[in-house]
């Protein structure tokens, strides 16, 4: 299976494409306004296959999903949308595909890369 090494805490540090990607999912235009700004923290727990990944927001409200590599899960996006979606491992990728959304995860520098589509 490769050797995935995401467990952690991470902090946000940039964006791109912010409001024409949360556009997209749908997020409400107040929602887009919090988020703009919003330092999250994302905590990666990883035991193997399995995965817990938490965003943590500013407030105390956090969002966790549940997955295993190779599996199909729930999950829930940024905008509270729920779908259901196997994560694969591709290299060092975590990438997970739906019909119309693509998110891939990697850790390059010690720092989590998250591209979302």
């Amino acid at each position: 299976q490769g050797n995935m090494a995401f467990a952690g805490k991470y902090e946000f540090e940039s964006d791109e494409n912010y409001d024409n990607f949360v556009q997209k999912i749908g997020l409400p235009s107040d929602k887009i306004e919090l988020g703009r700004n919003c330092k999250t923290v994302t905590e990666v727990v990883q035991n193997g296959n399995d995965f817990t990944w938490t965003q943590h927001f500013p407030g105390g409200r956090s969002s966790t999903n549940t997955f295993t590599v190779g599996k199909e899960a729930d999950i829930e996006t940024m905008g509270g949308k729920k779908f259901k979606v196997t994560v694969k491992l591709e290299g060092e990728k975590l990438v997970a595909d739906s019909s119309n959304y693509h998110h891939t995860a990697e850790i390059s520098g010690g720092k989590l890369v998250e591209v979302s589509s």
